[in-house]
């Protein structure tokens, strides 16, 4: 495991989740893509070719627990592939897809205790709204996750991934003045993660109220002064 990197109001680790999760502090929520055990770690999808990485062979049912007893709010992406209990409030992200082989929709589990909603978003063909580049075989539109977010409680600061891939929640984070702690093991996509967050972070300073900044900050401090007590014990 490598020192984390901190960018703004933005903490990264590159390792297993496993191995850090008894490092880390109490966090606002949980929200996360993990693998699916279907086999879409690399190789060709839809039109894009990725590099093989043999991350999604199977489910990681104990990680998800791990990380949900370190976290109050919990959206997760994929929740129909995990032992979890039943919900009354599902995200859902309607692709409006052509047809394909691949899912019409996808589901989001959650603990938010309110009704289940739904985000129409256009992620493949000629007629999106917003062509995103690509990075991660898995990865989703940065409006669907923004969305997903954003059902968080207001006073939700802290936002943890465990399973952070190329960056998207992180990248979401920036953009509404959440801070955010992801973890991802593969090297090649921490490094985009890195990137796309540092990119994000710059942006993001020209558009985030100074309020959401400010409070962004002082969970960020608050946060580190919990860790500072958990490694004193």
């Amino acid at each position: 495991m490598s020192d984390p990197v901190r960018i703004g109001n933005a903490t990264l680790y590159l390792g297993d989740c496993r191995d850090l999760f008894p490092a880390l502090a109490l966090m606002d929520a949980l929200v996360t893509d993990p693998p699916y055990g279907i086999g879409m770690d690399g190789g060709k999808v839809g039109k894009s070719e990725y590099a093989q990485m043999d991350w999604d062979g199977a489910t990681n049912p104990e990680a998800i627990q791990q990380a949900q007893a370190i976290t109050h709010y919990h959206i997760i992406f994929g929740g129909n592939y995990y032992p979890l209990p039943p919900s009354g409030h599902w995200l859902v992200w309607d692709k409006q897809n052509d047809p394909t082989t691949f899912a019409d929709f996808e589901m989001a589990w959650t603990n938010l205790g309110k009704a289940s909603r739904m985000i129409r978003h256009l992620w493949s063909g000629p007629y999106q709204k917003v062509r995103e580049t690509r990075f991660h075989p898995t990865q989703k539109p940065l409006a669907v996750m923004e969305w997903a977010i954003q059902q968080l409680p207001d006073d939700c600061m802290t936002v943890f991934d465990p399973f952070a891939g190329s960056g998207t929640t992180g990248v979401a984070c920036a953009h509404l003045g959440r801070q955010f702690i992801g973890i991802e093991k593969v090297p090649a996509y921490f490094e985009i993660m890195r990137r796309r967050i540092e990119e994000a972070q710059r942006q993001a300073d020209l558009f985030i109220p100074m309020t959401q900044q400010e409070k962004a900050t002082d969970s960020l401090r608050n946060y580190d002064l919990a860790l500072e007590e958990m490694q004193k014990r």
